[in-house]
């Protein structure tokens, strides 16, 4: 064999050891960094306002809902610190000569007995809107929430004729006809 004979198997050998050498694996993941953002300043909801004329008991009546953030009224944090301010809602139900029949003011702890531990703690009052008139009363639904999921205890809201408030758990779990209802 010639001298450039062996260069060329020399080469040759090489370059097979160089394509037969173990790849390395490596487990590294390549990953986004996960960013954990900071709670900025308490966040409130928009005021609201319904105003509308309703015929009940014969005669038109104005049936006006006032939602506004308080506060005067303790804050609500979520689990990442995010503090949000509760609200009061107010409901007007004016006699067509503009004198009022009903006022009342709502808040959270109105609810109190149909909450649990984590809406107590972690809600807001959040909706209040009519629904119907339901005989004699006025029926309204209403929401205590954990802010800004779609978590919420719904809530049934009806005053009658002589402005008493009557509020029960709005469910159809109701099996035997009782109803949860608690004079205000």
């Amino acid at each position: 064999m010639t001298r450039q004979h062996l260069t060329v198997i020399s080469l040759a050998a090489l370059t097979l050891l160089a394509g037969c050498k173990e790849k390395k694996t490596t487990t590294d993941i390549i990953a986004a960094p996960i960013v954990v953002t900071q709670p900025s300043g308490p966040i409130k909801m928009q005021t609201y306002n319904d105003q509308r004329e309703v015929k009940w008991l014969g005669k038109s009546y104005s049936v006006e809902i006032d939602r506004q953030p308080s506060d005067s009224l303790p804050m609500v944090t979520d689990e990442t610190g995010q503090q949000f301010v509760d609200n009061v809602i107010r409901l007007t139900i004016r006699r067509s000569d503009g004198s009022v029949a009903v006022s009342k003011k709502f808040l959270k702890t109105t609810f109190d007995r149909w909450l649990n531990g984590d809406y107590r703690e972690h809600g807001i009052l959040e909706g209040f809107v009519f629904d119907e008139v339901d005989d004699r009363r006025l029926q309204f639904a209403a929401s205590v929430c954990l802010p800004q999921t779609d978590e919420y205890v719904p809530l049934v809201v009806t005053v009658d004729n002589l402005g008493n408030v009557n509020i029960r758990l709005d469910t159809d779990l109701d099996t035997n006809g009782a109803r949860d209802e608690e004079d205000e």
